[in-house]
């Protein structure tokens, strides 16, 4: 066996190993029990307020014409 096949060999072990490993100790969806579901809900529904916080942020930081500087200016003015 020269040494090209030995390391082939190795590496086709080795990625079969770590199949075999990901099937005994994965987790299938179907698995899970009512509160780790509901904390993924809420999870998902927290990241989606957040991405809108910075979907507004994103918003302000790029407006033209420093138009958040003229609506401060407005607001000191009252």
């Amino acid at each position: 066996m020269n040494p090209f096949e030995m390391v082939v060999l190795i590496v086709a072990i080795v990625m079969v190993a770590t199949v075999m490993k990901s099937r005994m100790h994965g987790r299938h969806p179907s698995d899970t029990d009512p509160a780790e579901a509901a904390e993924a809900i809420r999870l998902r529904e927290e990241v989606k307020a957040l991405k809108e916080r910075l979907h507004v942020l994103e918003r302000i930081a790029t407006e033209k014409e420093n138009s958040l500087a003229q609506q401060i200016e407005e607001l000191r003015d009252r």
